[in-house]
Order: C-alpha cells, then structure tokens, then sequence
C-alpha cells in the first residue's frame, strides 16, 4: 500500500461523515436527516454520539419539531453503497447486530465513512415493529 493510500485510509476514520436519520414519529413517517462531518470513527462511541445528536437537535432551529421525543436508540440503516431496506423509516431486521452498545467505538462495530444511521426512541420502534405495515400520513 502506498503512503497515499494509507493516508487515505487513515483519514477517512478520523474524519468521516455520517447521516443520523432522527426518527420522531415511526407510523406518520417523520423523519430527519442530520449530516455529520469530521466524525472521527476510532475514538467516538455511541454514547458520545447520542449526546451529540441531542445537543444538534436542541440548537439546531430546523429541528425543533423534533425535541419533544426522548431518543436512546441508534440502529444501523444503511452502509455506503450498500443494499437498502425497503421499509422507508428504518430497517427492522436483526436488532441484536445493528442496534449500537453505548461503550463501543464506531469503528469497532463497522461504521464507516457516509453510514446511515437511525436515533429513535426504543418504546416507539417495538411497538412500530408490531404493525410496520401501518402508516397514518395517507
């Protein structure tokens, strides 16, 4: 590998993007994207990143419809390049594997630079799961 490619490499871990899908409202699809830049994937964990997420929701003035909701969840959506699912608000397949641990890094869970990722309230996700058919924006 060249020190070019290695520099790349290194760079794209301390200083990735990712997109938070904060997710208020599960049945009418209400959904926002906060773009993230210069994240740096090894040192972060998912606390740190909740706590972060929070803080852009409370002073960000787009998303003050967004502050009355109690997030405490984020769950991988989508990876660069990778397949979708095809629900729209958030992918309900194997919660044990994608749903983040407060203590780990990023990178240790296999974030990588432009992921996806959806911040909603746990209680609101179970309960969707039962009837993800169900949309109320019709």
């Amino acid at each position: 590998m060249s020190s070019d490619a290695l520099t790349n490499t290194l760079n794209s871990t301390t200083s990735s993007t990712i997109t938070i899908r904060i997710i208020k409202n599960f049945e009418y699809r209400t959904v926002k994207n906060l773009v993230l830049q210069h994240v740096n994937l090894e040192t972060t964990t998912f606390k740190e990143l909740k706590d972060l997420v929070r803080e852009k929701i409370n002073s960000t003035p787009g998303l003050k419809p967004f502050r009355n909701v109690n997030y405490d969840t984020l769950k991988l959506y989508t990876k660069a390049h990778g397949a979708k699912t095809q629900n729209l608000v958030i992918n309900i397949d194997d919660d044990e594997n994608l749903i983040f641990p407060d203590d780990a890094t990023l990178i240790s869970c296999g974030i990588e630079n432009e992921t996806e990722i959806s911040f909603f309230n746990r209680e609101a996700y179970e309960v969707y799961k039962t009837h993800p058919d169900v949309i109320k924006w019709d």
